[in-house]
C-alpha cells in the first residue's frame, strides 16, 4: 500500500512548503514539506525538489507502517497514519500506545490517540490539535 492523493494533499495542508530552510517548532532545520535530513541554514530547493524529498521521506514511513501495523488498513487509516509518521517519527510511532491499540484490532481506541500528540516540547500547539483531528477524522472516515 502507498499513500493516496489524499494523504499527500493532508501533509502538505499542514507541512506547508518552504523553499528556503528554517528551523520548526522543535528547533530543527527544515525544508520543503518538512524534510530534515541534512538539511541546514542557508539551503534552498526548488517546487520539484520539495516534492522529490517528501516523496522520499514518505517511502520509509509506508515501508514502516507495512512492517510494523499486524493488521488490515484501509486506504484512508494508511494515509492518517502517514500523515502522523511522517510528523512525529517511526521510532515515536513504533512505541507509541496508538499502534499497540491498532495491532490488537482496537481500531477506536487507536483512533483515540492520534489527539495525544499534540505537544511540542510539553506545550499544546493549536496547529498539531487541527492536524491531528484531521488526520483521525480521516482514520475514522469509511473509504
Amino acid at each position: 500500500m502507498i499513500i493516496s492523493k489524499n494523504g499527500l494533499d493532508l501533509i502538505k495542508q499542514f507541512e506547508s512548503l518552504q523553499l528556503k530552510a528554517y528551523k520548526c517548532s522543535a528547533n530543527v532545520w527544515t525544508i520543503g514539506y518538512g524534510h530534515t535530513k541534512n538539511v541546514k541554514e542557508g539551503d534552498r530547493i526548488s517546487q520539484d525538489q520539495a516534492n522529490c524529498f517528501l516523496m522520499q521521506d514518505l517511502y520509509s514511513v509506508e515501508r514502516a507502517i507495512v512492517r510494523l501495523v499486524k493488521v488490515k488498513l484501509n486506504q484512508n487509516q494508511f494515509d492518517a497514519l502517514c500523515s502522523l509518521i511522517f510528523n512525529i517519527g517511526i521510532s515515536a510511532f513504533n512505541k507509541s500506545t496508538l499502534l499497540a491499540k491498532l495491532n490488537t484490532g482496537d481500531y477506536v481506541g487507536a483512533a483515540e490517540q492520534f489527539r495525544r500528540w499534540n505537544k511540542v516540547n510539553n506545550v499544546v500547539m493549536a496547529g498539531l490539535v487541527r492536524r491531528r483531528q484531521a488526520e483521525e477524522d480521516l482514520f475514522n472516515a469509511i473509504s
